[in-house]
């Protein structure tokens, strides 16, 4: 008896490391464009998501982070680096990123998160089934840099131009300069398109922006730019120029407003779609959700200094003001 004792125990002993690695947490791939720093509140949304539906970080789940810091060439190898490490999904933000890992797999499942429309950038076959290994998020944030001009006009109604600030390594860059031109016609202003990548290129920008009497300046929806909101803020200051964008940070580092979506919301989204394919569902089946929620934050102590008036009505749209 002690001997067949001893031999099942040494038999659940050989089988331990197999239970042990069965049960062992998952590693999801975290793929994306821009910086840890830009995007910590977008990275506390997924993280929201992923609780939500049950996986929590560092406990039964691992992330493996890739943040390109806004150089969209490195994307590729740190989607192919993920590939040859077996993760169990990717979560890839925003379309750089997703254009990235569709490219180095067909296999493992992919989450997107991302402003672009998915069917005409050649992400998903439909949004309502997306097939192959592909399925995500869609937020509002390319199409909103219309509202974007449109309440700037308000705001300065005298300004005759404005400056448009957009990234061309940015995969939407000819979307939204095509909106913003079709705005000005509709609203009588020239917008002076300034195509800009690095901080270097918005100081100029900027500089040619109040040679030209720019009214105010615009930045496009892109990550690097988000990611530099507090310079873009202190740039403006410095050349007593109204500025508005996509993300809050921008406002309450300075700028006028911002209107944008709700970043944070639609990566929440993002992270209960990878929770659920983790658990056992499919990309193919999972159709792609539109994230609709945006948010306004209007700084009336930068429009006060500017001599700006900001309206109630558009105030008691905000959600929230800073004073």
């Amino acid at each position: 008896m002690r001997r067949r004792g001893f031999i099942q125990g040494i038999a659940a002993l050989a089988a331990f490391p197999r239970a042990a690695k069965a049960q062992a947490a998952p590693v999801l791939g975290f793929l994306h464009a821009s910086s840890a720093t830009g995007y910590a509140k977008e990275l506390a949304g997924f993280r929201q998501g992923l609780r939500e539906a049950g996986f929590t970080e560092g406990q039964n789940l691992t992330i493996e982070y890739r943040w390109a810091d806004g150089h969209y060439d490195r994307l590729p190898a740190m989607a192919a680096d993920l590939v040859r490490r077996r993760v169990a999904a990717i979560a890839a933000a925003p379309i750089p990123a997703a254009l990235a890992a569709k490219t180095a797999t067909s296999d493992i499942p992919i989450v997107f998160e991302q402003g672009a429309e998915p069917v005409r950038s050649g992400l998903v076959q439909s949004l309502n089934r997306p097939g192959a290994n592909i399925t995500g998020v869609v937020n509002l944030g390319v199409g909103l840099i219309v509202k974007r001009i449109e309440i700037i006009h308000q705001l300065v109604p005298n300004a005759r131009s404005l400056a448009v600030l957009i990234n061309p390594a940015n995969a939407n860059a000819d979307e939204m300069t095509g909106e913003a031109q079709r705005s000005q016609a509709q609203l009588g202003v020239t917008a002076e398109i300034m195509k800009v990548t690095t901080l270097d290129e918005i100081e100029k920008a900027f500089a040619k922006a109040a040679e030209l009497k720019a009214g105010a300046v615009v930045v496009g929806a892109d990550p690097t730019m988000n990611s530099l909101s507090a310079q873009i803020a202190g740039i403006a200051t410095r050349h007593k120029l109204p500025v508005c964008g996509e993300v809050s940070e921008l406002t309450k580092a300075g700028g006028l407003f911002n209107y944008g979506a709700d970043l944070p919301d639609a990566y929440r989204l993002a992270g209960t779609y990878v929770a659920r394919i983790l658990k056992g569902e499919k990309p193919a089946d999972l159709p792609v959700q539109q994230a609709t929620k945006v948010e306004m934050t209007i700084n009336l102590k930068i429009a006060k200094a500017l001599g700006i008036a900001v309206p109630l009505p558009l105030s008691a749209l905000a959600s929230d003001v800073i004073e």
